[in-house]
């Protein structure tokens, strides 16, 4: 069997390191905002080349309390673009905006710049470019248009834990950065988690309040605020993860540039593209194939190769979605997409054996 996300090849082989590090917090009790969350938020700043991380209880959360921090609320509106996991656009929810949704380029999958500006009204109070897929979106034409119209920008790095733009970290591009610990994810936990990195100390000082019920000092609450609190366990896990994060990363190129080789001579398939300005640590290998995309994973599926699907319904065409009254045509890129794309296994301990399987029976097939 060759599964589409393999967790279990990944534990037994640190299972050591990992039972240590739970064990030393369930030895000192300290399960709430314990010393092992401050290690990690410390050192996953230095990672992200930021000044500061906050952990919170997921990608979500980061999302929607780094909203909060930079003041979206009821009646702003938010851009991001339709091809992205419905997070994205619930978090803007969350925090009482409207979401306002701009089309895919083609061969990224990245929010178009082109159509970014047409999207910005004067309701408009910030853009969540997202890094999809594991790779950065354009940050520097982003910000140029953000700092045009006065406009906040929030990464939404969920999918780019290592990933590059132009030598800089992702996290450490714009005014704030969300990211998930999904256990999926290139950094991802034993369960929900995520962080919000930033170099604004005012910032860091609101999410820090955010996330324990608007509170920085125990029972004082000075502004609104939930429970979202990355627990220890999770950073005990993360701590050690962390430090293997790069080399995984680098395992996972190795992947895609087998699959890449493999497959490159199929022209049925499109292969993905990685942006000049960017470092790709695929966290996805997203193909689009014009055959049934859906009769290819069942018949895949029958040989015991697992594929997934990231993702088949662009956000404007969700039933949530229906009163926003988009049609189909609004977004004819992210549409196209959503019918054919396709994605393959890929984590890092993925072998050889396994990448030349996968694509022995996906040429096979078409």
């Amino acid at each position: 069997m060759i599964p589409f996300v393999d967790l279990k090849t990944q534990y037994f082989k640190y299972k050591d390191e990992f039972q240590a590090a739970m064990a030393s917090v369930l030895e000192n009790t300290s399960f709430i905002l314990g010393g092992q969350v401050k290690d990690f938020e410390d050192t996953f700043a230095v990672y992200c080349e930021t000044d500061y991380a906050i952990g919170v209880a997921s990608g979500t959360d980061a999302l929607h309390l780094a909203l909060r921090a930079v003041g979206i609320k009821a009646g702003d509106e938010v851009i991001t673009q339709t091809n992205t996991f419905y997070a994205t656009s619930v978090a803007v929810e969350l925090a009482g905006a409207k979401p306002v949704f701009v089309d895919c380029t083609p061969d990224t999958y990245m929010i178009d710049i082109n159509k970014l500006e047409q999207a910005i009204t004067s309701k408009t109070k910030a853009i969540i470019p997202v890094h999809l897929y594991g790779q950065t979106a354009p940050m520097e034409a982003i910000l140029e248009i953000a700092k045009k119209h006065d406009l906040l920008v929030l990464e939404d790095a969920c999918q780019a834990h290592g990933s590059m733009y132009k030598g800089k970290r992702a996290g450490s591009l714009a005014d704030i950065a969300a990211f998930s610990f999904y256990p999926g994810k290139n950094l991802g936990a034993f369960g929900d988690g995520g962080a919000i990195t930033t170099n604004n100390q005012e910032l860091y000082e609101k999410v820090a309040a955010l996330r324990n019920y608007g509170s920085a000092k125990k029972y004082y609450h000075d502004c609104f605020g939930t429970n979202s609190r990355l627990d220890s366990l999770q950073a005990a896990v993360l701590s050690v993860k962390l430090k293997k994060l790069d080399a995984w990363n680098l395992s996972r190129q190795r992947a895609a540039a087998r699959y890449i080789s493999n497959l490159q001579s199929c022209e049925s398939i499109t292969l993905p593209v990685t942006a000049e300005h960017a470092t790709h640590i695929y966290h996805l290998f997203v193909i689009q194939t014009e055959t049934d995309r859906d009769d290819i994973i069942q018949k895949l599926a029958e040989k015991e190769i697992f594929c997934g699907i990231h993702y088949p319904v662009p956000l404007h065409k969700q039933k949530a979605y229906d009163g926003m009254g988009h049609k189909q045509g609004d977004f004819p890129v992210a549409e196209a997409a959503g019918d054919k794309i396709l994605s393959l296994p890929m984590f890092p301990e993925l072998t050889d054996e396994q990448i030349d399987t996968v694509c022995e029976e996906l040429l096979k097939l078409l």
